[in-house]
Formats: C-alpha cells, sequence, structure tokens
C-alpha cells in the first residue's frame, strides 16, 4: 500500500497552444512511463481530430512514479484537462480530483483569458498552483515581462515562477521536486468507509462502463458491492486499477489514489460524472461535492443526406454518448430534409468535432442545420416553456415575452486595439463592464453577451480585428429578456424550417436581406424560377429571384409571322408554371453553412 504522504495529485491547466500536451509527454519520458518506443507527439491525445488540430478534448489520467535522490518513491497522478473554452466543464471534473495545478504560461504570449479563468477555477478548488513559464527558448519571448504579469494575477515572488521549454526538454527536470514539495498529499482514511469521486467514465463494448475515480476516503477491492450516492444502484466490482499509458489491474485501490473500477455497469448514464460512489455494506450519508452537469448551449439538426442512413446515425449518435455525456440528441423531422436528429453541444468546436467525428468514424454523409441557443418563451397564461429551435415557438399572439441566455466574457487584448473590441462589442449587443490592465500593454475586458450573438463567427472577427492577440474566454450567466422574433425563409411560398432563425428584432431586416442574397448565389438554377422570400410573421421583408434556366424554343423558327414564336414562348410559360406547381428545389449543404457566413 503507497503511504498517502508520497502521492501527489495534479493537473495542468493552460489557455490553448500554451504546450500543456508537450509539458505531460515531457513529464512521462522523465518518470520512465513512457519509453523511447512510445514516445510520439501529445501521447494523452488518443484521438486524430485531437492530433491534427493541437486541441486536447477528452480529459485523461495517467500515474507516473519517481524516485528522488534520496531514494524515495513517489506517485504522481496527472489528470489531464482540455484547453479549449467550449470543454471547461471537464477542467473542473479534473481539478476536483486533485490537490495541486500547474499553470503553464506561454513566455512569449503571456496570460490570456482562458488562463485566468481556469487559474479562478483552481483557486475556487483550493489547489496549490505552481506557476511554469514555458516556451522560453523561442526568440519572442520575454521572461521579465511575463513574470511580472503573473506575480500581478497570483501574487507571490517571481523567483518562485519556474522557467522551461517543454520541447527542447529546458528546465523540465526541476519541476518534479517543486510539485513533490509544494503540492500537499491527499487528505483520507484508508480504513473509513468508501467514498470515491467519478471525475470520468468511458464505454468499453466488453466490460460495459469503466469509470475513472479519484478514492477519498476508505479502500476498493475486487468482490465488493459498490452503491452510486445519487441512484442507489449496487455492482459487483470485478476489477481495479492504476491508469498509466494502457489499464493496469491492482488487487485495491484506498484513499488518496486515482485509478479506473469495472462493476459491469451496463449504461454509461448510471455513472455519472460527479457521482460519488460508496461501500453498499456501509453507505455514507452525505456525497462529495458533486460537479455541475454539463449544459448545452447550442442546439442543432443533423440529418443524413441518404435518408436510408437514418439508422445508422442513430446507432452512431448512440455509441458517440457512452463516450461524450455533454452531447445530448432526440428525434426531428423537418418537411425539407426529413428525419434527422436535433443535438445539444457545449459550444460551437464541440458541434464541429462531433460532426467531424460522425463523418470520419461511422462513415455518414451529413446535413447540418443552423446552430440555435435554447430560448425561454414566458406565455400569457403564465407558464414558461423552453424552446431549442426556431420550429418549437409557439404563436406570437400567445407569448408575453421571450429570455434569451447571456454569457460573461473576458477578454485579454493588447491596448492598442481596445477601440476595435469596444465597437464589435457594440454591434454584437454587448454591455462592456470593467477594465483591467495586466500590465502597460495588454487589459482585460469584461463584457456581457446574449449567446447567440457570440455562436457563429465572434471568435473569428475578434482575431482578425487584433491580429490574433485576443484571447477571449466566458461563462454561463442566466437569462435576460430580448425583443426577438422568428425569421422564416420562404422558397417559392413554401417555408423551410431548416433555415428559420431567431433574431433580434433590429437585426430582422438586415439578417433577412443578407441571407436571401447568399441563399440565391448557392441555391441551384431550376428549370423555374425559385422566390426566395424573408419573412417575419406574415410580412415579407426581403426576396431575390433565382431565374429559370431556359431552353431557346424560338431557334428553329427562321423568319415567318411574330405570332408564331409568341405562341411558343406562351406554350414554355405555361410548362414552368406547371413545373412550379410541381417541382421541388434542392438546397445543398452550402445554404445552411451561409446563414453562418452573414456579414453582420
Amino acid at each position: 500500500m503507497t503511504d498517502l504522504s508520497r502521492i501527489r495529485n495534479f493537473c495542468i491547466i493552460a489557455h490553448i497552444d500554451h504546450g500543456k500536451s508537450t509539458l505531460a509527454d515531457r513529464l512521462l519520458s522523465i518518470t520512465g512511463t513512457l519509453t523511447a518506443a512510445q514516445a510520439q507527439g501529445q501521447v494523452l491525445d488518443s484521438m486524430d481530430l485531437e492530433k491534427e488540430r493541437g486541441i486536447t478534448i477528452k480529459a485523461h489520467a495517467i500515474r507516473m512514479e519517481h524516485r528522488t535522490p534520496e531514494g524515495e518513491l513517489y506517485v504522481l497522478n496527472l489528470i489531464d484537462t482540455p484547453g479549449h473554452v467550449d470543454f471547461s466543464y471537464e477542467v473542473s471534473r479534473s481539478l476536483a480530483a486533485c490537490e495541486g495545478a500547474i499553470l503553464v504560461v506561454d513566455a512569449s504570449q503571456g496570460v490570456e483569458a482562458q488562463t485566468i479563468s481556469n487559474l479562478h477555477l483552481a483557486m475556487e478548488g483550493d489547489l496549490e498552483i505552481i506557476p511554469v513559464l514555458n516556451k522560453i527558448d523561442l526568440p519572442g519571448a520575454e521572461p521579465a515581462r511575463i513574470k511580472k504579469q503573473i506575480v500581478d494575477l497570483l501574487g507571490g515572488d517571481p523567483e518562485d515562477i519556474l522557467e522551461m521549454s517543454a520541447k527542447a526538454g529546458i528546465g523540465v527536470e526541476a519541476l518534479i521536486p517543486e510539485m513533490i514539495r509544494r503540492i500537499p498529499p491527499p487528505k483520507g482514511d484508508p480504513k473509513a468507509p468508501l467514498r470515491a469521486l467519478i471525475f470520468d467514465s468511458a464505454f468499453d463494448q466488453y466490460r460495459g462502463t469503466i469509470a475513472y475515480v479519484r478514492v477519498v476516503d476508505g479502500t476498493m477491492r475486487p468482490g465488493m458491492t459498490v452503491q452510486f450516492f445519487s441512484n442507489k444502484r449496487k455492482y459487483l466490482v470485478d476489477e481495479v486499477g492504476a491508469l498509466r499509458l494502457k489499464m493496469e489491474k491492482r488487487t485495491e485501490l484506498h484513499a488518496g489514489e486515482v485509478g479506473y473500477v469495472v462493476a459491469g455497469v451496463k449504461n454509461i448514464a448510471d455513472a455519472k460524472v460527479g457521482d460519488t460512489l460508496m461501500d453498499a455494506e456501509s453507505p455514507v450519508a452525505e456525497p462529495l461535492a458533486p460537479y455541475v452537469e454539463a449544459k448545452s448551449m447550442v442546439f442543432s439538426g443533423f440529418y443524413p443526406i441518404d435518408s436510408e442512413d437514418y439508422e445508422n446515425l442513430r446507432d452512431a449518435l448512440d455509441k458517440l454518448t457512452l463516450n461524450d455525456a455533454s452531447l445530448h440528441y432526440e428525434p426531428e423531422t423537418s418537411t425539407a430534409l426529413g428525419f434527422g436528429f436535433r443535438c445539444g453541444f457545449l459550444g460551437l468546436l464541440h458541434r464541429e468535432i462531433v460532426q467531424e467525428r460522425l463523418e470520419r468514424e461511422f462513415n455518414l454523409a451529413l446535413i447540418g442545420t443552423v446552430p440555435t441557443v435554447p430560448y425561454r418563451v414566458h406565455m400569457l397564461n403564465g407558464s414558461m416553456v423552453e424552446i431549442e429551435s426556431p420550429a418549437q415557438l409557439p404563436k406570437l399572439a400567445e407569448v408575453s415575452h421571450i429570455e434569451e441566455p447571456i454569457i460573461s466574457a473576458e477578454i485579454v487584448v493588447p491596448t492598442e486595439f481596445i477601440g476595435n473590441i469596444m465597437k464589435l462589442g457594440q454591434e454584437r449587443r454587448g454591455v462592456q463592464g470593467t477594465m483591467e490592465y495586466l500590465d502597460p500593454t495588454r487589459v482585460l475586458l469584461h463584457f456581457k453577451f446574449p449567446l447567440a450573438e457570440i455562436i457563429f463567427d465572434f471568435y473569428d472577427k475578434l482575431k482578425s480585428i487584433t491580429k490574433g492577440y485576443a484571447s477571449f474566454d466566458y461563462e454561463y450567466a442566466g437569462y435576460e429578456q430580448a425583443p426577438v422574433q422568428k425569421l422564416d425563409i420562404l422558397l417559392n411560398g413554401d417555408p423551410v424550417d431548416a433555415l428559420s432563425i431567431i433574431v433580434h428584432r433590429d437585426k430582422a431586416y438586415e439578417w433577412g436581406r443578407s441571407l436571401c442574397e447568399k441563399l440565391k448565389e448557392v441555391i441551384p438554377r431550376q428549370q423555374f424560377a425559385v422566390a426566395i422570400q424573408a419573412a417575419v410573421g406574415a410580412k415579407v421583408i426581403s426576396r431575390e429571384t433565382v431565374s429559370a434556366l431556359r431552353k431557346n424554343v424560338t431557334a428553329k423558327c427562321y423568319g415567318g409571322d411574330i405570332s408564331r414564336k409568341r405562341k411558343l414562348l406562351e406554350k414554355q410559360k405555361e410548362g414552368k408554371k406547371r413545373m412550379k406547381q410541381v417541382g421541388s428545389v434542392t438546397i445543398p449543404q452550402e445554404a445552411f453553412l451561409s446563414v453562418l457566413k452573414i456579414e453582420r
């Protein structure tokens, strides 16, 4: 049994692309967890998508062992965390299972918005923070200036901030003794009743749900019966073990340790993230601090291009939700697109990742509808309904008012771009809060934005107006009343529900005009004229027409009476009219993407 004083549970927090995965790889190499033959870039990033994009999507955990020069053996449990704002709930899971956090800051880019956000999460969890300056070997590195930023943020002594280059291997070895010295060992009693926190779970088709746990009190062994606190369901433990590069079977997991448990749990929903696992024979009265359940903030419909793939899409979504508890879906139908699923995501990146995984891993061709956010509709009869798509909006005559979700945002930007950010904030209905100078050249701006205004191209716009220097982080901040309304798109008088959007009253005309113009560019010409209209209620606010493809029916007339030509043209006109009544307009995927590209 490992002595509690020799265990250190820690995570690495950083802004995206500040070298977190590279540092994790370097620690694995130094502790001998990773052999030279196994070494490859981003070892803990197991998905192809993670390696291609250079981001961490799923949290991972791994056990390392380090022997000090005095001969003492320490167990270091690293719980890796994602770096993108969409996956901040994964960060909060990991932090609850740790006693310490390594804060990685890029020596050339400095403190970013998400660095601050994740740091606040770590401080709320009362974790010991070890600040680290990475990429000091880059030509643009400014260690002295960035150290001052970290001290202004954290306090303390600049001498305590470690300097390193994880990629080049400079200074990383000095980190391990600092972690052992500064991060406190876990508290807990191996002889007390069992309490273990589930911080992640994965599904194995042969063994069922595998729960990744941090044992806080007691000991877990194969053969004992465990019970989930939330649903009171009991399971017999088949296997416990440590998380190294592969799962390593053990005889027991005791207080302070991080590992996995296999107990024949068939449904991943039973092993909820944040739940407490306890001994069924001596259950505890109080659970460990629960996590906030991941709440979908962006909704979009997925429809198979080939209707025969509907069942395959259902199976693919079923399999994805086994390893991604934050993805929610339910069946829906669209008059334009047929049968599909309405899916809930944490953000736009999460939506993009899910669509890419469905298309790659399950070989599906999909159409994704316009992303929307959840609205609260208060009815005149006093009831309230939450809607996730424009199609669910009740009749306006029955509605009292509508509330939209608001987010609280932090933007870190060089001072020369403050004016650009203010302008962007006004365009996106933002309300500016406080402004704090991190140093003479960088400022932290606080804004409140409607979520609907940032889910499309806000991040791209922010990067382009600040030459790529701005960083952005946000958190959900509740609902506020807003004058929003439904904007319908009609093709030849028939509404296309998949292209409907909910917009602010002041922006309805501008959106309608832009959307009609974009659709005119992407909808292919037919044998008949196609009218594209934008309407609010019964009022049409914009119209474009895709002209018909015409055959020159008068080509065979050489001279002769004009009435002969006119007769042929009238006959063609009648044919076009009949065709328009029965003809259907094919809507390409670009039509749905065009909504995302509207200039605002």
